[in-house]
């Protein structure tokens, strides 16, 4: 799972022995379990604690750097070679910005959100439903 959200592999696999693990685990125990390097444990164990193993937090920016800010970048291209294009129709243009202006709102909404403190960020997961609610956005 961990790879596809852009998270190395062995650290992927170590963050979940741990997470699962009953107990803490001597890097040594790890290497044999998982039938990796010690000095690839290391390392991973490294990054684990540089990242403070708030693995939310490392996800969804990992995310937005290699999905949303690559996306932002070519609609903005396109828009830009749309408005000196002939060709381009008005549609074409306005399906563009209509898309450009969708990306930046989100990115507006991550980097709110990335202030928060962990705390916070799981209070509003858990609100849920309660949220839309609240904000009139249920549907009837």
């Amino acid at each position: 799972m961990g790879t596809r959200w852009g998270i190395n592999r062995t650290v992927a696999q170590i963050h979940a022995l741990l997470f699962l693990s009953p107990r803490p685990l001597p890097a040594e125990e790890i290497a044999v379990t998982l039938g990796i390097a010690r000095s690839n444990v290391s390392n991973s164990l490294h990054e684990l604690q540089n990242w403070g193993i708030d693995m939310f937090r490392v996800i969804t920016h990992e995310r937005k750097k290699r999905e949303i800010d690559p996306t932002l970048q070519v609609l903005r291209r396109c828009i830009a070679e749309a408005g000196k294009a002939k060709s381009a129709d008005r549609y074409t243009r306005e399906q563009l910005t209509d898309l450009l202006q969708f990306f930046e709102l989100a990115e507006t909404a991550y980097l709110q959100l990335e202030k928060l403190p962990t705390a916070a960020l799981l209070k509003l997961a858990k609100m849920g439903d309660k949220a839309v609610r609240l904000l009139g956005m249920a549907k009837r």
